[in-house]
């Protein structure tokens, strides 16, 4: 099991990011959550198996389709054991 923080700069807040975020963690089966900043970017925890979690981290910055990515920060995490993703606030 890894983990991964996941900061995502650009067009992501306001285009549903953190819900389009959610489905994709459950279609891919990590855990973890996402939440806005008040920078305007999007942060999130990821965690899981390894490659699952390349998978997400790679889907984050890409972003849905109303979304314009224009930068993502990535550092490797300590696992919390969550089972299940969560949409903060």
């Amino acid at each position: 099991m890894i983990a991964q923080h996941v900061v995502v700069h650009g067009q992501v807040q306001g285009v549903g990011f953190r819900w389009w975020a959610a489905r994709e963690a459950a279609r891919i089966g990590v855990t973890g959550w996402v939440r806005n900043r008040a920078d305007g970017a999007v942060e999130a925890l990821v965690e899981g198996e390894p490659e699952p979690v390349r998978t997400m981290v790679d889907e984050l910055a890409s972003g849905p389709r109303h979304a314009a990515v224009s930068g993502v920060d990535v550092e490797d995490a300590t696992p919390t054991g969550s089972t299940r993703f969560v949409v903060e606030p």
